[in-house]
């Protein structure tokens, strides 16, 4: 007998619980108000999302500020290891409802146990997102992770798996997707504005391998900052207060494909969108000093060229002006490129013209992409950023980085999802997670 999926709206369930409780305790007709149904700025309380935050540092509460914002989600608890976090996150969304409702938890099971929490945002350390994510569908949560969301393929692997069977709902912390200048560029390579797709260049960070240990340093109490459960999953290894302050970024241990999907996660998932490429990779991998190229089955090259820093050094392709995480495609009449600060150059009079109307938004805001995540909390439909695009992008950008480490090329098979004749490269699709519960 095969299981069946828990696809249950949260939502509907508790407005129906709601409603029942009410039928039996009121006999006589009466009247609802507008604001009691929802309409409005007011949202009744049996149609809000629920949400707990798992993780909170600097990234977490810049995301925040814009959920916080939304009239129908209600954030009720947060998970930190660190007390000073924890602190500092009461204070900004116990602030913004103006109450001191936020319930607070060293230990984020004890915040996947609650069952009146429909949705967790998840923004630890990288070396967790795939395993509370995990946890969290398991628990009945839908999730929206902050990316990499996984540190390996197999991480990939088993999110998609995991949530496909649970039928919970999850997006990629991958924004740009949901950023209009982003998604018209996409547009313009999918109606063939561009004429046949050529090639596709993402930018990343110049990969890095490191895995040197900081000093010992005495562990803090448990209270002020849990150690073994910062750690997680990752090996353990002695308590260094840089570590928690964000030192980790760059170390193997912790964070994953040697810093190529710190930028790669959002500008190799665009390439894959501009190329229709969301149920598929690239077939080849082939590292050198400058970029790594990479090349579809349908004969389309994934330029992935490696910047010194975030803001400058850019090779000659690209354009300074642009800001961070710009790409470029190229197609048979023309090419368009853009990144983070909005604008977009087009190599023609007419590809001009077509992005004339292009709202300009600046930075990274996620208000968008975060509305997206709680309507298909309500509505159960997918997200833009899916199980199945996170997998296929993300082991995109893992299988670069596999080249780049291994100084060699790479060939995977996109069924299979491994490499062709590498028994190394296919022992680093996983790591051992550490048993530190």
């Amino acid at each position: 007998m095969s299981e069946q999926k828990n696809t249950t709206n949260p939502i509907l369930a508790r407005r129906k619980f709601l409603q029942g409780t009410a039928a039996t305790a009121v006999a006589a007709p009466y009247f609802v108000s507008s604001k009691a149904l929802g309409n409005g700025a007011f949202v009744a309380p049996s149609e809000k999302i629920t949400l707990g935050v798992i993780g909170i540092g600097p990234r977490c509460t810049y995301d925040m500020k814009s959920i916080l914002k939304l009239p129908d989600v209600q954030c009720v608890a947060l998970a930190d290891v660190q007390q000073s976090r924890r602190a500092k996150g009461k204070k900004l969304i116990d602030g913004h409802y103006g109450n001191s409702d936020l319930k607070l938890y060293r230990d984020f099971r004890e915040l996947l146990a609650r069952d009146d929490i429909d949705a967790v945002i998840i923004a630890t350390g990288d070396r967790w997102h795939a395993a509370a994510s995990i946890a969290a569908a398991e628990a009945g949560k839908d999730v929206y992770s902050e990316k990499p969301c996984g540190i390996t393929i197999g991480d990939c692997q088993n999110i998609s798996k995991v949530f496909e069977k649970t039928g919970r709902i999850f997006q990629a912390g991958t924004q740009r997707r949901s950023v209009p200048n982003f998604q018209k560029v996409v547009e313009l390579a999918h109606h063939g504005k561009l004429g046949e797709i050529e090639s596709l260049y993402a930018t990343v960070y110049v990969p890095t391998l490191d895995n040197a240990w900081l000093p010992s340093e005495p562990t803090p109490a448990k209270k002020d900052c849990d150690w073994n459960m910062w750690l997680g999953p990752a090996p353990w290894r002695p308590y260094n207060k840089k570590y928690v302050e964000g030192r980790w970024r760059g170390i193997h241990d912790f964070d994953s494909g040697a810093r190529l999907l710190d930028w790669g996660a959002h500008t190799v998932d665009l390439c894959q969108w501009a190329n229709q490429a969301d149920d598929t990779l690239p077939i080849s991998y082939a590292a050198t000093e400058k970029n790594i190229i990479c090349e579809y089955s349908n004969g389309v090259q994934l330029e992935i060229d490696f910047l010194k820093d975030p803001f400058g050094n850019r090779g000659p392709r690209w354009t300074t002006r642009l800001g961070t995480c710009p790409v470029r495609f190229q197609g048979s009449e023309g090419s368009v490129e853009t990144g983070d600060e909005g604008e977009i150059v087009a190599s023609s009079k007419t590809l001009r013209k077509e992005i004339a109307q292009t709202k300009r938004v600046r930075g990274l805001d996620v208000g968008a992409h975060a509305r997206n995540f709680f309507d298909c909390v309500k509505s159960r439909e997918q997200t833009v950023c899916n199980p199945t695009v996170m997998r296929r992008s993300h082991m995109a950008c893992h299988a670069a980085a596999l080249s780049w480490i291994l100084g060699r090329k790479l060939t995977i098979d996109p069924k299979t999802e491994t490499f062709v004749e590498d028994e190394d490269a296919n022992r680093l699709r996983l790591r051992a997670a550490r048993d530190w519960a």
